[in-house]
């Protein structure tokens, strides 16, 4: 599976951003998807999954209330909703599929990733 992150760029504090992964085969909508992020000098952190359907959403405590996870499994394709990002969420931002259906926060629970794509948000 091929997973194309995109929808990255240089924003205020405060601002949003929506970031979205497609991936190249209808497969991965029985599969969880995950978003994660690397902050430079940083190991690679848990942001948010959602399960096949779209549902039961995890996030990381950082992100809770800020961001929104969702995916449209007709066109192969989840998002991750920032708002009111902080320069602490600067990073860069990797989606991946799951190799199960149930969304994890473990990066081992994911079989396929995507290239990533720069977050970056000045203060």
């Amino acid at each position: 599976v091929q997973l194309q992150a995109s929808g990255g760029g240089l924003v205020q504090a405060g601002g949003s951003l929506r970031l979205s992964c497609a991936a190249s085969r209808r497969t991965v909508s029985n599969n969880a998807m995950g978003w994660f992020r690397q902050a430079p000098g940083k190991e690679r952190e848990f942001v948010a999954a959602v399960d096949w359907r779209g549902g039961t959403p995890l996030y990381a405590d950082s992100v809770k209330g800020r961001f929104t996870i969702s995916r449209d499994n007709a066109k192969n394709t989840v998002y991750l909703q920032m708002n009111s990002l902080k320069p602490e969420d600067t990073a860069a931002y990797y989606c991946a599929a799951g190799r199960s259906s149930v969304p994890n926060r473990s990066r081992s629970s994911y079989a396929s990733w995507g290239q990533g794509t720069l977050v970056t948000v000045s203060s």
